[in-house]
């Protein structure tokens, strides 16, 4: 793919994202709503999404863009010790769901991200914390099923992973933005 054929399809994908507005919206409410309350964030992902899962989290602790009053979050992709032993002891597919039990509280809310929507530790993850009463916000491309299984699905309209990957950067600036 070329240069201008990307930035192409990128412009196509910003487009649809209009339609997510909303979507960006009720998220951005969970969130505040999350910290109003004295809760935290978590997120995770794999790959890129563990890095997208990475970067929101130090957003939301140091700042997006203005200083402001930290964030509560954390990133269940940051502890490699954690990740390890767990993955070691209990499998990968419990990577993210062990450390929801142990960190997450009601009230909180969990970000997970995937861009096939199929991941089974992030998938483990939204259910736990929906048994917990932690709300659940989803970034997925468009295949899967779990955006439909969080309480709050955000689905960017693309199968190209590195499509879904800018747009759900895009997205995750978005919240920030409105954070702030």
């Amino acid at each position: 793919m070329t240069f201008e054929e990307r930035a192409e399809n990128l412009a196509s994908l910003a487009r649809s994202a209009i339609g997510l507005k909303d979507q960006v919206q009720n998220a951005v409410n969970a969130i505040k709503e999350c910290h109003l309350a004295g809760h935290k964030v978590l997120a995770c992902g794999n790959g890129g999404s563990a890095s997208d899962a990475n970067h929101f989290i130090a957003e939301l602790v140091c700042k997006y863009k203005s200083d402001r009053k930290p964030l509560e979050g954390i990133s269940l992709n940051a502890n490699t010790a954690v990740m390890t032993a767990i993955s070691n002891d209990y499998g990968y597919d419990k990577v993210f769901e062990r450390q929801v039990e142990a960190l997450g509280k009601q009230g909180d809310v969990l970000i997970v991200i995937s861009t096939s929507g199929t991941s089974e530790n992030v998938v483990k993850a939204a259910q736990k914390a929906k048994s917990l009463g932690i709300k659940t916000i989803a970034l997925t491309g468009n295949v899967g099923t779990l955006a439909g299984e969080c309480d709050l699905g955000i689905q960017v309209q693309s199968d190209q992973v590195p499509r879904i990957q800018e747009m759900h950067a895009f997205i995750l600036h978005e919240i920030c933005e409105a954070l702030e």
